[in-house]
């Protein structure tokens, strides 16, 4: 009988990317959902071999039971304190109390590790989780992957398409790590199926700087972008201040001013990738960021016509 992957937040957008890469590499996939889960994702999942398990998350017997017989838990779970630290560390002393041997934890970011306490609110939760899961048994793996290339686009949009530029804070020539969401989640899955990995995986689908996604935009669409610079990292850091002072959005994910630390931590260079770990699994196909864009502005021209 094949072991058991146990993926928690599998509804998400990352964990249903999780889930197909899984599936395509021919896991048995057991995930979790809350009680008052809707028949209809329930059913979504199940329609496709997906073992699925309600359960209430602040039962660590329920917890333990889902846990029976997995060989790796993978979060993908996404929040604050209460989900990254709180409920993480629920599920991983069930999967401690039950004999998982393995644990992925939700990290997929920049290397948080070199970061100080108070440089990014949301990574400060991982990093105090990732302190707890270093204190028990277990063999975990944290994926570092960047930030994600399709933020390119959406909350981190350093390529202003309507203005032919690209933003950015201090150095033009500073190196940026990106990876899809697909990539992350088809690296992470044969990362969950490979008994082997380390403490740490880093990936990249892309390293590109400022100046080279200059190049890169401007090809893509056939126009001349040029480099928009506000400031340096100094003035980005008193904008950090000023937006958390005028709008705090404590209970948000992802306010303004949280976005603002991601570019900060990244154009610092200060969480860069010493090595790669890219040709671990070598079927993986990576997607570069002039692929990304394209694929952006295709969609985008497709809904405009």
């Amino acid at each position: 009988m094949s072991d058991i992957i146990l993926v928690v937040g599998g509804t998400g957008d990352l964990g249903k990317r999780l889930i197909n890469a899984l599936l395509v590499k021919g896991a048995v996939i057991r995930m979790l959902v809350r009680n008052e889960s809707s028949k209809e994702t329930i059913l979504a999942f199940k329609n496709h071999g997906v073992e699925i398990v309600s359960v209430d998350f602040n039962s660590q017997e329920d917890l333990k039971a889902a846990c029976k017989g997995v060989s790796c838990v993978i979060s993908t779970l996404s929040g604050l304190r209460n989900v990254i630290v709180d409920l993480q560390k629920r599920i991983l002393d069930a999967a401690i109390a039950a004999g998982v041997p393995r644990f992925i934890p939700s990290d997929y970011s920049i290397d948080f590790t070199k970061l100080a306490p108070g440089e990014n609110r949301n990574l400060d939760f991982r990093k105090e989780f990732h302190g707890y899961i270093n204190s028990t048994s277990i063999s975990a793996t944290t994926i570092f992957n960047g930030a994600f290339a399709e933020l390119l686009t959406e909350e981190m949009p350093l390529v202003l398409f309507p203005v032919n530029r690209v933003l950015y804070w201090g150095n033009a020539d500073q190196k940026l790590e990106f990876t899809t969401k697909d990539n992350v989640a088809e690296f992470t899955a044969r990362a969950a199926m490979d008994p082997s990995t380390p403490r740490y995986l880093y990936i990249a689908g892309d390293i590109v700087s400022p100046r080279e996604m200059k190049g890169i935009a401007s090809e893509v669409t056939g126009k001349k972008f040029k480099l928009f610079r506000p400031g340096g990292l100094g003035f980005l850091s008193i904008m950090i201040k000023i937006a958390r002072t005028v709008a705090p959005g404590k209970e948000d994910l992802y306010p303004a001013w949280q976005g603002m630390q991601y570019m900060h931590n990244m154009m610092k260079g200060k969480t860069i990738f010493m090595n790669l770990d890219n040709n671990r699994y070598p079927d993986l196909q990576w997607t570069p960021v002039k692929e990304v864009l394209s694929a952006h502005l295709n969609e985008k021209n497709k809904n405009e016509d």
